[in-house]
């Protein structure tokens, strides 16, 4: 069931969920971390009073103090140096009553201190700061009730123990461990120290943390209404806008305003629009070809029924003989009609699933004329066609596009050249470069264009060779229209200059950079 909510659910719900499944691990690393912060200080803390600890009970061991109350004062006030720097050091025997204690011995606070001037002072002041001094040392004696601790510690099989306590709103870590003696154990070594740089340590993190979390949290949130703005909302205008095509809506026109952007939506907006515009050009194109298809084969039907009548009851020999040219003409009139048309069709779907890749244009004519020649010198008929590259600068013509195709607009052009010209005649191709194009101009020496609109030439099914008829479809050069659009080419025709004689069509293509 989930896993069929996240495969149907949007880009937007997956990004969420899987935010959300990172925040939940985050926030359980979290947890885990802020429960570690504490115990880690406070046993980095407690490695520092082991040290210390250390060092008092060699110095025990080393000058041979015994454990009681009067050797381990004497030595306290005689080693201060050892624990200076620490809040309170107290030792107990094993009994668990205290033996010494840092804060109830006079330790000779001038070695601790910087000097002081001295003062004259009232006796009764002193009496008063006295009383205050001892009410005080005495109650920071109350604070712990260290015993019960090192009564816990003599049951841990005289392992080091650390506590880190809140008592008083002051929060202590303490470390205690056995002073021992030749192995065998004298008595127990406390150190407490306030430790309230810890808890300030924690609260730092934890914020930090915190404000992490906030912050990370706003980013998501901002990229969350930018994605859905200006990735997935597109998107979703882009499937309504196919959907709407699919039904012949009109109505949808949001794309339009992504078609301008710069960015992949644009880009894919763009391409979109332009697969979908193609493709009704290609319905189009296929409706019309039909109905044209339709009424160029209407006429020779037309004219096969009439004639087939007429024939049937024709008794004159000649005239049938006429009759039946008229019906063979039409027969072949519609069988290249089909075929050409079937072709063509053919041609269409296979460009679309041939592969594009690099021609060198010249080697593409020079192959296609070498078979038209041969074919020529065959047939007996003195026609030449000559392929002129002067204008080449010395490179090569190479263009991108599909090379059976470009063989097969040079082929109809040829083809419809030929048909043209008279015998003892020349075709000439000639190959030039300008402005980063490729520019190919055909011309024979033929009666040229009789046309007032030449771009004529160029529509379906159009012919203007009465005497070769049924030899032509009509549907050569608009082949070769559409091959050269295709390729990103430009086609056009014309007579030649200066009142020469002949045709001249004309084919731009981007060259490849």
């Amino acid at each position: 069931m989930r896993l069929n909510f996240i495969r149907s659910s949007s880009i937007l719900s997956k990004f969420l969920f899987v935010n959300l499944i990172i925040f939940l691990f985050l926030g359980i690393f979290t947890i885990l971390y802020l429960q570690a912060i504490k115990p880690n200080l406070i046993k980095n803390r407690s490695i520092q009073h082991s040290k210390v600890i250390e060092n008092i009970s060699n110095h025990l061991n080393r000058l041979e103090i015994e454990f009681n109350k009067k050797s381990v004062l004497e030595f306290l006030l005689s080693s201060r140096f050892l624990f200076q720097n620490l809040d309170r050091l107290q030792l107990y025997d094993l009994n668990f009553k205290l033996i010494a204690d840092t804060n109830t011995l006079d330790l000779a606070k001038e070695s601790f201190v910087e000097s002081q001037k001295i003062e004259e002072t009232k006796i009764g002041k002193l009496e008063k700061e006295k009383d205050t001094k001892i009410k005080n040392k005495e109650k920071k004696q109350s604070i712990f009730n260290i015993e019960n601790f090192v009564k816990e510690h003599s049951k841990k099989n005289n392992q080091k123990l650390v506590l880190g306590k809140r008592i008083n709103n002051d929060f202590y870590v303490i470390t205690i461990k056995s002073f021992k003696k030749e192995n065998s154990t004298e008595g127990y070594i406390v150190i407490s120290e306030v430790a309230n740089d810890i808890l300030v340590a924690v609260t730092e993190r934890k914020n930090f943390i915190l404000r992490t979390v906030f912050y990370v949290t706003i980013v998501i949130i901002i990229f969350s209404v930018i994605l859905n703005r200006y990735i997935l909302k597109p998107i979703r205008v882009l499937v309504q806008y196919t959907k709407a095509k699919k039904e012949k809506d009109q109505k949808i026109d949001k794309v339009e305003k992504y078609l301008s952007r710069a960015d992949e939506v644009g880009l894919l907006s763009r391409s979109l629009n332009e697969m979908t515009e193609d493709l009704y050009k290609r319905i189009n194109i296929a409706e019309t070809f039909s109905s044209d298809l339709t009424h160029e084969i209407r006429n020779p039907l037309a004219s096969l029924k009439a004639a087939s009548e007429v024939l049937d009851k024709t008794i004159d020999n000649n005239k049938r003989t006429k009759l039946i040219t008229i019906i063979k003409h039409d027969v072949e009139r519609i069988d290249r009609l089909i075929t050409d048309y079937s072709q063509m069709l053919k041609d269409e779907a296979t460009f679309s699933r041939a592969e594009m890749k690099k021609i060198d244009l010249t080697n593409v004519l020079n192959s296609v004329t070498e078979d038209f020649n041969n074919d020529l010198s065959n047939l007996n008929k003195k026609i030449i066609v000559k392929v002129i590259s002067n204008g080449l600068n010395g490179k090569k013509p190479i263009i991108y596009g599909v090379e059976s195709k470009i063989e097969q607009v040079i082929a109809n052009i040829l083809d419809n050249s030929i048909s043209f010209s008279y015998p003892d005649s020349e075709i000439l191709i000639f190959c030039k470069l300008i402005d980063n194009k490729i520019e190919l101009t055909f011309e024979d020496e033929g009666p040229g264009f009789n046309e007032k609109k030449i771009d004529k030439v160029f529509s379906r099914f159009y012919s203007n060779r009465p005497e070769k008829f049924g030899e032509h479809s009509g549907l050569g050069l608009n082949i070769v229209k559409n091959i050269v659009e295709l390729h990103g080419g430009i086609i056009s025709a014309s007579n030649k200059d200066n009142g020469k004689k002949g045709a001249r069509i004309k084919i731009i293509l981007p060259i490849y950079k």
